[in-house]
């Protein structure tokens, strides 16, 4: 059987079996227990010495006779204890004895006439204090195999002196009880036993095959989906077979994913391309066109005007100089060379190179350092990342404006950030803020913030964008403690 839902109703009917059986065993053994037996022969022992006791009454004149007619007492001991199996009667009186005796059931080969001898003194007794009392009495003498009832009642005398009596017995009722349960227990205790193996097994054989596919799990390789095998159990199967069917999915759909990304990528490549040739065209045909409209003035108003020309086509010639050497420096890959730098000293060097710059645009420079003593990183190429980032800063924050560089450690990074509080980046331009030539300003190359994050992603950090409620925050994420030595 491969169904563990077919094993485990099997088992469970096991179960009920077990308790139906328990139930009809105790039944029996309680109806066959010695205390059952007793009752029930003690009902029988008493009713029958009523029974003798009515019959007599009924068939005796008024008045009683004072001498009791033996073979009246003969006749219906007879005619009542043949009702009774396995009891035996008689008729006691204190004067004349044992007067009647019968046991019409006895299973001898002759007719039981003599009054067991054993059980004498304790009929006597009964026989006696039924008589004095003129009630029922009853006694019940318990052996190791079997139980003793007798039971005395008054008969209707003149002088209260005439008793019945009856006694039964209960033959090996406790013994029989005994047995039974000890049968009963061992049967139930050996097929709770095989149950539990049965189950124990069923329960070993599932985890088995759990573990297999478990262990399918845990040594596949990459990021590939493994193929389970079978394990022979319907009910695993199915999560086997659910398992690779989604596995042929998933394939399928990250097969799918990396195609699309693939294409967007490609699109995306595209698009920045287009974007920096337009931006490209855009800056180099300005001061080309600058420098034309200079020439050509210069050559229609003479010689006077050709220094004036030349200096303004110099400075064009400048401008399309710094173009091309920062369109060099963001093709180019990073290579960064790191050293342990004086952090204080090397941002007060910064504040120092942009120094004059926000003194013409009349802005504040601040430099808080922190309590950073000393850092790793390449302090060449971080300091072009810097200096644009001042440089933005300055060209942004209004004339009485306040521009501040700091350096704190943070979260287990560096982060020196350059804020200012200026009108802040316009919400339109925040999604292209890092790539080539997006830029808000008319002057602007778009360059400046695309070169600091290249050094940063190359430091192994990042360049982010804080707003500010007033102002702009550019923040330089970089390892710290840093891996290099």
């Amino acid at each position: 059987m491969k169904s563990l839902r077919g094993q485990l109703v099997v088992f469970w009917l096991l179960l009920l079996a077990i308790c139906v059986a328990l139930g009809v065993m105790m039944v029996t053994l309680y109806r066959s227990s010695a205390g059952a037996q007793v009752a029930e022969g003690r009902a029988m022992a008493e009713q029958s010495c009523r029974a003798i006791a009515g019959r007599y009454a009924r068939s005796v004149t008024e008045p009683a006779p004072a001498a009791p007619q033996l073979d009246l007492l003969q006749v219906l001991l007879q005619l009542v204890l043949i009702e009774a199996p396995h009891v035996e009667g008689g008729v006691w009186q204190r004067t004349g004895g044992w007067l009647a005796y019968a046991y019409p059931s006895y299973e001898g080969s002759g007719v039981k006439r003599d009054i067991p001898v054993t059980e004498q003194p304790l009929i006597l007794e009964l026989a006696q204090q039924a008589a004095r009392t003129q009630q029922l009495q009853t006694d019940v003498v318990r052996g190791s195999r079997e139980a003793l009832i007798v039971s005395a009642c008054p008969l209707a005398a003149p002088g209260n002196d005439l008793a019945a009596w009856t006694m039964t017995r209960t033959h090996a009722g406790a013994l029989t009880a005994q047995t039974s349960l000890r049968t009963g227990l061992g049967i139930l205790t050996g097929v709770v036993l095989a149950s539990g193996l049965w189950l124990g097994l069923i329960l070993l054989r599932g985890l088995r095959h759990v573990r297999r596919v478990e262990a399918q799990l845990v040594e596949a390789e990459g990021d590939a989906m493994p193929v389970l095998t079978r394990t022979g159990v319907r009910e695993l199967d199915r999560v086997v077979d659910g398992f690779n069917r989604y596995g042929l999915r998933f394939e399928a759909a990250r097969s799918h994913l990396r195609e699309a990304a693939q294409r967007q990528s490609r699109d995306q490549r595209l698009a920045a391309l287009g974007r920096m040739t337009g931006g490209i065209a855009h800056e180099i045909r300005n001061p080309i066109a600058a420098m034309r409209l200079k020439a050509e003035n210069a050559l229609a108003l003479g010689p006077e005007r050709q220094g004036e020309a030349l200096h303004a086509i110099v400075g064009q010639i400048d401008r399309l100089e710094g173009l091309v050497q920062s369109l060099l420096a963001l093709v180019q890959p990073v290579n960064v060379q790191p050293k342990r730098v004086e952090l204080p000293d090397w941002l007060a060097q910064r504040a120092a190179a942009i120094q004059r710059r926000a003194d013409e645009a009349g802005v504040e420079l601040v430099v808080e350092p922190g309590t950073v003593a000393q850092a790793v990183f390449d302090p060449v190429h971080l300091a072009r990342a810097v200096d644009n980032l001042l440089d933005n800063a300055v060209r942004h924050a209004p004339r009485g404006g306040r521009v501040r560089l700091h350096a704190a450690p943070r979260e287990g990074r560096l982060h020196i950030g350059v804020d200012d509080d200026g009108p802040g980046v316009p919400q339109a331009l925040r999604a292209q803020l890092f790539e080539p030539f997006a830029t808000g300003r008319a002057d602007g190359t778009g360059l400046g913030l695309a070169l600091a994050r290249e050094v940063a992603l190359a430091h192994g950090g990042e360049l982010v964008h804080v707003p500010l409620p007033q102002g702009t925050r550019f923040e330089l994420e970089l390892p710290w403690p840093t891996s290099w030595s």
